[in-house]
């Protein structure tokens, strides 16, 4: 089985992992049970996790990421030269998924409590990826991968993409706080993101570890969910991010992809 000695982890909260207890880094909302500490832990390698929640492919790369008051400069510059592995899941930012989701589970919680005043008054916006901030995003991700090799250069590289949220089990206004119209536009933005990654590996030569296509039957609704609910309001910046459970599954799949020698 091939080893690593040095991994480092690049992206945004679905690889930092808020609300996964232990938290490692209170204003990154990193935990050290995310898949790249779980993933670590395998291989007994040191871990340089640079993760942030709320990352963008702009503060992976070129633009420091303001987090209450704290700034945590681009992320590529305190990748390790000597990197034998580096995750990367990033990009969903961009195309504001989690952002959305959020927004419209408190949006919908609180329009219950108004008996549905709020959305017959001023209905919600559903969210859309326009396929320009596509585009952008997998522009951005294709540049961290190869920044990624220029500073690290004996590094592998393995493009991590993100568990599904919703599904065909997800019932509206039960296992989420919004109707199926937003449901479906959330699906329809984390096949996009899919497609994403999709694009950027085939085109960088990147790993890819489909957490999207591993996450299936694993949604909100379905007997075993890997990803959290909306959360109450002291915990609300980690919902709908993944639970302990799916970033162990995450790390299990990486596992199988990297535990191969290269093109084995």
């Amino acid at each position: 089985m091939t080893t690593y000695r040095r991994i480092a982890a690049l992206g945004s909260s679905y690889a930092a992992g808020p609300g996964v207890q232990p938290v490692v880094n209170r204003a990154a909302m990193r935990s050290g049970n995310n898949y790249a500490h779980v993933l670590a832990r395998a291989f007994g390698a040191e871990l340089t996790d640079l993760t942030v929640s709320g990352a963008t492919t702009s503060t992976v790369l070129d633009v420091p990421q303001r987090v209450g008051f704290v700034t945590f400069a681009p992320q590529i510059r305190s990748l390790p030269a000597d990197a034998d592995l580096v995750l990367i899941t990033a990009a969903g930012n961009d195309l504001e998924y989690l952002g959305s989701a959020v927004k419209l589970g408190v949006r919908f919680t609180l329009d219950r409590y108004m008996h549905g005043l709020l959305q017959r008054w001023m209905p919600a916006d559903i969210p859309v990826a326009t396929p320009q901030q596509r585009d952008r995003a997998a522009a951005g991700l294709a540049r961290i991968v190869t920044e990624t090799r220029s500073r690290a250069p004996q590094a592998r590289v393995v493009l991590v993409d993100y568990l599904p949220m919703v599904g065909g089990a997800t019932v509206p206004f039960t296992d989420v706080p919004f109707d199926r119209t937003v449901i479906d536009a959330l699906a329809v933005i984390h096949d996009q993101l899919s497609s994403v990654f999709i694009d950027v590996a085939g085109q960088t030569g990147a790993d890819l570890a489909q957490a999207s296509r591993l996450g299936r039957g694993h949604e909100l609704g379905s007997p075993f969910p890997w990803i959290q609910p909306l959360q109450p309001v002291h915990r609300i910046a980690s919902s709908f991010h993944p639970t302990a459970d799916g970033m162990k599954a995450v790390a299990r799949e990486l596992l199988k992809i990297v535990g191969a020698p290269l093109g084995g």
